[in-house]
């Protein structure tokens, strides 16, 4: 995208948006992409069938189950809860085990089919069993598994998203550094549904300090763990608020580990950073400059010189567009002929509009 207007003088890096084109553009842009990953439910909020784990038993059925089956499933999803209800309770030898396996059940069922059972779940009153499961000092087992439970909860309608709200503080506590991998991952997994659901959910995320330990979760090297940290904050910063994008660019470090997985070979790990970046460009003009003077533009557009990848190339795209819309020093450093990033930029839109995907070529012309 470009701003209709290109001015001629230096933009103050912290400017208003009455009045301002390219920035009420690219924030519209924000609001629309958002709609659109939430309608699809593709990335904005997503069912745990699989967890971080390496448990290969949970089933993917998704034929659609009559009355008699759907009967079944939630006496099950009933019993389940019971069972972990009892478990909890119990305090005898075998204690730990007992709630893990119980745990585990609810878990299966909620993980199995097309239309889990979270009604009956919640009504059968999983979620406070649940929350007593994530105590701190609690085996990692049985906090994984409790954390996946609330995933697939929070993966469900807007009002069985709402009864995850008493677990959210301890959701949030497990994503420091007292918690293992494993665990802070699924936290993170069950937060980033939770902000999916709409800009209600995200403020109280927000207020309850999600923002910096997902952020921190981005740092390291650990490539399933920052693709969901990064998932869950393009979730958690998609507006229309631009506070939390600004917040989020001047995490200590933040920045560079942006850069770094910008040019790392997983793919659907670089995706989940693009889209981060597309919303820090869309919503925050100081995030944009920042970005801009890292030097991200060259990275976004080898990634559009090389990748093949249609999941990739749409948030590349959409924020190489935002971040030259949103200064227009940079505006004039691309569109200058003979530069050496004009011409990749220019090769690189021609090859999206050459393409056969429709979804990018009306990216491209935007």
């Amino acid at each position: 995208m470009a701003d209709d207007s290109l001015n001629h003088h230096k933009r103050d890096p912290i400017k208003s948006s009455v009045g301002n084109v390219a920035a009420q553009r690219r924030r519209q842009n924000a609001v629309t992409v958002g709609k659109e990953r939430r309608e699809s439910l593709v990335r904005a909020k997503r069912l745990c069938r699989v967890g971080t784990s390496a448990d290969g038993e949970v089933s993917s059925d998704s034929d659609m189950m009559v009355d008699e089956e759907q009967s079944i499933l939630e006496m099950q999803t009933s019993s389940a809860v019971e069972e972990l209800k009892s478990a909890v309770a119990y305090q005898g030898k075998g204690a730990m085990q007992k709630r893990v396996n119980a745990l585990r059940e609810l878990r299966r069922l909620l993980s199995r089919f097309e239309f889990p059972p979270i009604e009956t779940a919640l009504k059968a009153g999983a979620i406070p069993v649940l929350v007593q499961c994530l105590a701190f000092g609690s085996p990692d087992e049985q906090l994984l598994e409790a954390a996946w439970c609330l995933t697939n909860i929070a993966a469900g309608k807007q009002e069985e998203t709402k009864a995850l709200l008493p677990a959210l503080p301890l959701l949030i506590a497990h994503l420091g550094e007292k918690s293992s991998s494993p665990v802070a991952e699924q936290c993170a997994w069950a937060l980033g549904n939770v902000a999916g659901e709409g800009e209600e959910f995200r403020n109280v995320l927000l207020s309850q300090g999600a923002l910096p330990p997902l952020a921190r979760m981005m740092l390291p090297n650990k490539g399933s763990t920052v693709r969901t940290a990064a998932w869950a904050l393009s979730n958690l910063i998609k507006g229309p608020d631009p506070k939390p994008a600004t917040e989020l660019i001047k995490v200590d470090g933040l920045l560079d580990a942006i850069l770094r997985h910008l040019k790392r070979a997983d793919e659907e790990l670089t995706t989940e950073v693009a889209w981060v970046v597309v919303y820090l460009s869309a919503l925050s003009n100081v995030a944009t400059s920042l970005l801009v003077k890292s030097g991200v533009l060259q990275l976004l557009v080898e990634r559009l010189a090389t990748s093949n990848s249609l999941q990739l190339l749409i948030p590349v795209l959409r924020s190489l567009g935002n971040l030259v819309a949103g200064d227009s020093s940079t505006i004039s450093d691309v569109l200058v002929p003979g530069h050496r990033i004009t011409d990749q930029v220019i090769a690189v839109l021609v090859k999206c509009l050459k393409s056969e995907h429709r979804v990018l070529k009306k990216n491209t012309s935007n």
